[in-house]
């Protein structure tokens, strides 16, 4: 069984339809970060195991999730529809094998308002840095990803809001992990849910903010 870390703010109308489309063999952690419209309930219902993470921030679900896991290889995942779960032994795969520590999944737009062009390009320059800083090469931050628990939790990672992303590849490229990429569909994320980083500029710059102060460490 591998588990699966989905943070979740208020993803009650995606939950049903991304918690159906898991393979055979994973497991659903859905990491409640304080959701109002039932989101929890909605997770249990369809077989997902719910942690209940009252610290804000998207890097606190994340982590809470990561503590809560208890296979060996965990991966990470949206709970807003954007992503197709039964892709996830792409990402998951490589790093069963041992061929890489850390598989990224490259977001492949199913259509042009799946990414909205700001967050394309936040996205985009922060890949470019990872590249030319620290010489991984991944042209997407990729939002699934899988690794194992254990190495995970050796990195301590700090950060618990947008960061918390971008300081797993930072982190695992100084542990000199060999970092991997593969092509996932992306497609809009589902109707009835809010995006609190993609959807707005401004909270892109949060995002941006928050990984900048992760890349100035």
């Amino acid at each position: 069984m591998i588990d699966v870390v989905l943070p979740c703010l208020n993803e009650a109308a995606a939950l049903p339809a991304v918690l159906a489309g898991l393979p055979e063999g994973y497991r659903a952690i859905v990491a409640d970060n304080g959701s109002t419209d039932g989101s929890g309930d909605v997770a249990r219902a369809h077989g997902a195991h719910v942690v209940a993470v009252p610290q804000r921030g998207f890097g606190a679900a994340a982590h809470a999730g990561l503590l809560a896991a208890t296979s060996d290889v965990v991966c990470f995942a949206d709970a807003d529809g954007s992503f197709d779960l039964t892709q996830l032994p792409r990402v998951a795969d490589p790093v069963l094998a041992r061929h890489a520590d850390l598989v990224l999944g490259r977001r492949r737009p199913r259509t042009a308002a799946a990414w909205p062009a700001h967050a394309r390009l936040a996205n985009a320059v922060l890949a470019w840095r990872m590249r030319s800083n620290l010489r991984v090469a991944i042209h997407d931050l990729g939002p699934m990803r899988a690794a194992r628990r254990d190495a995970l939790l050796a990195l301590n990672l700090r950060d618990r809001r947008f960061g918390y992303p971008l300081e797993m590849i930072v982190a695992a490229a100084r542990a000199g992990w060999h970092v991997g990429e593969v092509d996932v569909d992306y497609a809009p994320r589902a109707e009835g849910t809010r995006s609190k980083v993609t959807g707005t500029v401004l909270g892109t710059a949060r995002a941006v903010r928050d990984m900048s102060k992760v890349l100035a460490r």
